[in-house]
């Protein structure tokens, strides 16, 4: 026999006997003063394996007309369901949060165990503000959770990416023993004339590339670290010399996001690590936590991209980025750029 309930709003209300039969069994719903409170996504799915009626205004509503109903009450609230329905069909037992869902460990449930990750739910069309990630991950890591992104495509499948702050670090330090060289700006790249800096940079420092024996050219970003470390010195081709300021500015009229590139380039070196072009891969850098000299160089461990503290993602070039890191065996890292650079994991997760 089903339970009857009524759309109140937007929550589904039974009567006490639902919280023997679909609580204290399944944890579907939260008792509250002698009655279960359902979510609509909970209703939805309760409706569907037909163990529950839905009344509204003295009428029974059918699951179509009650989704119809719950999607007028709800933003996107087909995905919700979409993500309720995969979530409980997997064996999870789930609860409504402030940022979709959390969902307990298998074999745990509400009342015994601690929730094992938060949910946040949207549409592989839904543009994703960085801001309001941010936000999500700061709310569950005060609650010292794991942030799950589920994304739903146009065919209703739902790929998850686990999100995260992370800090990264590598084990590079830097010791050039050498006095100051010069180096020429040429178009949108720098060369090191002398052949030891050049050898120094390149062989203990992994700085830029050989052009021939004994030259060394440079990206914009590996100069103006070089430069404001004081190990270079930079002119143009008439020999004027370019400080912090000239030379970034200069840098800046060459590649637009400069700056941002810069900025976390400086975090990464300074961090230990060794940030090179990550064009091949369609990302800023490639990045080595292990640097012991060229002839042991590895294979990279981190895809870098940076982006501006309000950046907007399209889901459909993050899921490029996130399975292409996979592919080669990276992990893919977005570096926030603000009044700090803060590091963000974004990987695929299997449920």
């Amino acid at each position: 026999m089903r339970l009857s309930g009524k759309l109140n709003g937007n929550i589904i209300i039974i009567e006490k006997h639902g919280i023997e039969e679909l609580y204290n069994t399944s944890f579907y719903g939260r008792p509250r003063d002698g009655t279960l409170e359902l979510s609509l996504a909970e209703g939805a799915y309760l409706l569907y394996l037909e163990k529950i009626t839905v009344w509204f205004e003295g009428e029974e509503l059918d699951f179509k007309l009650f989704f119809t109903k719950a999607s007028s009450l709800v933003k996107n609230f087909e995905l919700l369901y979409i993500v309720y329905k995969d979530l409980r069909e997997r064996g999870y037992y789930v609860q409504p949060s402030v940022t979709g869902f959390r969902v307990y460990p298998r074999g745990g449930h509400p009342g015994k165990t601690p929730a094992e990750f938060f949910v946040l739910i949207t549409s592989e069309r839904i543009p994703l503000l960085l801001p309001d990630l941010k936000m999500h991950i700061e709310t569950v890591d005060n609650l010292k959770k794991r942030l799950v992104l589920a994304i739903v495509d146009e065919e209703s499948d739902i790929t998850f990416y686990e999100v995260k702050k992370t800090v990264l670090s590598g084990t590079c330090e830097l010791k050039l023993d050498c006095s100051i060289s010069r180096a020429s700006l040429l178009e949108d790249r720098v060369i090191v004339w002398d052949s030891q800096v050049s050898n120094l940079l390149h062989n203990h420092g992994f700085f830029g590339k050989p052009m021939d024996e004994g030259h060394l050219q440079l990206s914009l970003v590996e100069s103006c670290y070089l430069l404001d470390t004081g190990v270079l010195e930079i002119v143009k081709r008439d020999n004027k010399r370019l400080d912090f300021e000239s030379f970034s500015g200069a840098a800046s009229r060459i590649e637009s996001d400069f700056m941002i590139k810069y900025r976390a380039y400086e975090k990464l070196r300074n961090s230990g690590l060794v940030p090179k072009t990550g064009f091949k891969f369609g990302t800023h850098f490639r990045v080595y936590r292990k640097f012991e000299g060229i002839s042991g160089i590895s294979h990279s461990d981190y895809l870098v991209h940076a982006v501006q503290h309000d950046h907007i993602f399209s889901l459909q070039q993050l899921s490029r980025a996130v399975r292409l890191a996979n592919s080669v065996r990276k992990e893919m890292i977005y570096a926030a750029v603000d009044q700090q650079v803060d590091f963000l994991f974004i990987g695929r997760m299997r449920l």
